[in-house]
């Protein structure tokens, strides 16, 4: 038993060397980070040259009366938050309204010349408000409600001064129709003043004392960017780790390496030497990134942010993510008879780590229902979603990673048991790629 040990950390350290010594590996090992920190970096000095622009906006009022309560109500929201109230730094642009002069053709033609406007830049948007805009909406919700507002421009995707806008027109609307049943315009704006709705992190009790903690705020960086971003990490290691193993190891077959090597190990033994060198390769990576990431909150006085607590975890659940697909690729590898049939089977190794990429969003939404426990509970699937569960603010149920964790071991167990069975006959098959029915024959008899 000691010498299979030792024959294993051999090959094992063969591996790790001839990869982590490399200066392909390093250069990828400070690309990632260059490249995602480089994306958050230009997307917020898009964002920050944005703030800084004035957009006009033109305004057809089909009313008649509408456009200057609106004006007015939306001026007043652009000077409320067009300063951040704890940075003091411009947060948004800067809008200026025009009423758009009636057209000499009809409403069509008028619609398709601020078109034009908009395309030749000299307007960000226009807004078309309709004949019903100041009637009360329908007592009964079933009824339905005519489109009062029409709001036409030329961005893609989701625009954040849409939703914005429509606050400012609602307010100027509920302000006109409040003048119009007589309530003085002084006490239309008391009465319409709206309350800052702030979100607050669930209270839990001290798990040492007892004592229940103290309420405090969530933000946009606990509520998103640090559960998403230690996900990511994960993400990003497994499949850098794993997915190149199916066309390594049909690389080294490819050259007759195993053969060589076979004189002085058993099948298992080189795999599992592949396997922990795989698993040393992401601890490497994993604690470069992860120390980078505290030393970067450090730096913006985020440093209270991070989930001390998760960190043990999400070393826990890249050694188990890792071995599985690390394994899972091995075997496949060995099944190939070349690198090119192998880079199609590395799909069915990032299934397990891709799918779960798809349900960051439902899961973030909705982190306590069934099937968010269900999911981050099925052993491919746990690493991520269980991580993601855990980092954020509400946590989860003391019993759930452990029971994840054990699911995710005996799967690992199942799994390297399977794949040396595979990898002991494939490395010796030369010749045509095993189809996939008769590569599980060789997991199931040997």
């Amino acid at each position: 038993m000691h010498g299979m040990s030792r024959r294993v950390l051999i090959l094992a350290k063969r591996d790790f060397i001839a990869t982590v010594f490399t200066k392909p590996f390093i250069f990828v090992l400070l690309l990632f980070p260059l490249l995602f920190g480089g994306g958050f970096l230009i997307t917020a000095l898009m964002q920050a040259r944005a703030n800084q622009q004035i957009r006009r906006v033109a305004i057809m009022d089909r009313t008649g009366v509408a456009a200057a309560a609106v004006i007015q109500a939306a001026d007043e929201k652009n000077q409320r938050d067009l300063y951040d109230k704890l940075t003091g730094r411009q947060a948004m642009a800067r809008y200026e309204f025009e009423v758009a002069p009636a057209a000499a053709g009809s409403e069509e033609e008028q619609r398709f010349l601020l078109s034009q406007r908009v395309l030749r830049r000299e307007l960000y948007a226009f807004v078309e408000i309709g004949r019903s805009a100041l009637v009360p909406p329908p007592a009964r919700p079933d009824e339905p409600a005519p489109e009062a507002i029409l709001f036409y421009s030329n961005v893609g995707g989701f625009d954040p001064f849409q939703p914005w806008f429509e606050g400012a027109v609602n307010d100027g609307l509920r302000s006109l129709r409040l003048r119009q049943t007589g309530v003085d315009a002084g006490r239309a704006a008391q009465v319409l003043g709206s309350v800052r709705l702030a979100s607050m992190a669930l209270v839990a009790r001290d798990p040492r004392t007892g004592a229940t903690l103290p309420p405090h705020k969530k933000g946009t960086i606990e509520n998103f960017a640090v559960p998403y971003i230690l996900v990511m990490i994960l993400i990003m290691i497994v499949l850098f780790g794993s997915a190149q193993m199916v066309a390594a190891v049909a690389e080294d077959k490819l050259q007759r390496v195993y053969e060589m090597l076979l004189c002085s190990a058993t099948p298992f033994e080189l795999m599992m030497g592949k396997v922990l060198a795989c698993v040393a390769r992401s601890l490497v990576s994993s604690t470069f990134y992860i120390l980078g990431g505290l030393l970067a909150l450090q730096g913006i006085a985020l440093f209270g942010l991070v989930p001390f607590a998760v960190l043990p975890w999400f070393f826990i659940y890249l050694v188990a993510e890792v071995i599985m697909l690390a394994a899972l690729g091995t075997a496949l590898g060995s099944a190939c008879a070349s690198p090119q049939e192998a880079q199609p089977l590395a799909v069915l190794v990032m299934l397990p780590v891709m799918i779960p990429l798809f349900l960051l969003v439902p899961v973030l939404q909705e982190p306590d229902s069934i099937s968010s426990t269900a999911l981050s509970l099925f052993p491919l699937f746990t690493p991520v979603l269980m991580l993601l569960r855990q980092t954020l603010p509400g946590g989860v149920p003391p019993w759930e990673p452990w029971a994840g964790l054990m699911g995710v071991l005996l799967f690992a167990l199942a799994g390297t048991w399977a794949a040396a069975r595979i990898f002991r006959i494939g490395v010796l098959f030369h010749g045509t790629t095993p189809k996939l029915a008769e590569i599980l024959r060789w997991s199931l008899r040997g």
